[in-house]
């Protein structure tokens, strides 16, 4: 090698070192995936501001909120895991690596502290009141701010993949392709946060009561619901909803809080943990 090929080959490769340095740190989303003490996987979300809500309805009108970092479940709570704290399951749809459905908001409220007492976290929710203690490292279910940053990934509009409509069968069980039933958890593709049926299969339990004015008095950082309310929030649609009910920022309520007469085999839920 004489010097001047020399000189080109080592300009190449201190140009190449840069562009991959380069890439690396656009890369770097503050994203990341842990695998708990009890074998479940977890996403870690940087936090942020967004806009939430969206659309016509009264009850979702856009506003700015501000999210700080938490971890979420990679997936909907299954059955399975369920078992492995010997919970009762009344799912219709059998099946260990599908979603636990025909689950109240207490019951899944009980799971998020038998999963917090596993691991050895302290539990997050008052069995006697149910109030959720946001300081406590249990795991409890997210707020809908909090289901609506996960499920957004950093995009805009009513879904994160675009306008086309088509696509929404590559990632969600809704009715169109459900086939009248739920499928195993992990069966489409995720959403940009790398966090799967987040749109579809079951809907999910959220920790807020349900108001329809309460986005036009929320806080703008962290907010937690109203402190009371119809019911609690459900949110991304199931497998027997319509393509209008499975988006980013549909709101939906659910009054089975726990009463067994009316579980609904449409609701399922997944669990989040604070990151600081």
């Amino acid at each position: 090698m004489n010097k001047a090929t020399k000189i080109i080959t080592t300009t190449l490769l201190a140009a190449i070192t840069a562009i991959s340095v380069s890439c690396s740190k656009k890369q770097d989303t503050g994203i990341k995936k842990i695998t708990t003490k009890s074998g479940i996987e977890m996403i870690l979300l940087p936090g942020g501001e967004f806009t939430m809500g969206g659309g016509t309805s009264a009850d979702s009108k856009p506003h700015r909120v501000k999210i700080s970092s938490f971890y979420i479940d990679k997936y909907e709570v299954t059955q399975e895991m369920f078992k492995k704290l010997e919970l009762p399951s009344a799912s219709h749809f059998k099946g260990d690596k599908k979603p636990v459905e025909m689950s109240s908001w207490v019951s899944a409220a009980i799971y998020c502290n038998e999963r917090s007492i596993e691991e050895g976290l302290t539990p997050c929710y008052d069995e006697k009141t149910w109030k959720c203690n946001y300081e406590a490292n249990g795991y409890r279910l997210p707020t809908e701010a909090e289901w609506e940053f996960a499920a957004r990934g950093k995009t805009e509009g009513e879904h994160f993949f675009g306008n086309d409509m088509k696509k929404l069968a590559n990632y969600a069980i809704y009715r169109k392709n459900s086939g009248n039933e739920t499928s195993t958890v992990g069966s489409r593709k995720p959403n940009p946060f790398g966090l799967y049926d987040i749109y579809g299969n079951v809907a999910e339990w959220c920790n807020d009561y349900y108001a329809a004015d309460y986005y036009s008095n929320s806080p703008s950082v962290n907010p937690k619901g109203p402190k009371k309310g119809k019911g609690r929030v459900v949110r991304g649609g199931s497998w027997n909803d319509n393509e209008g009910s499975v988006s980013s920022y549909t709101r939906s309520y659910d009054e089975s809080l726990n009463d067994a007469c009316i579980l609904r085999d449409t609701i399922g839920f997944r669990c989040v943990r604070r990151a600081d």
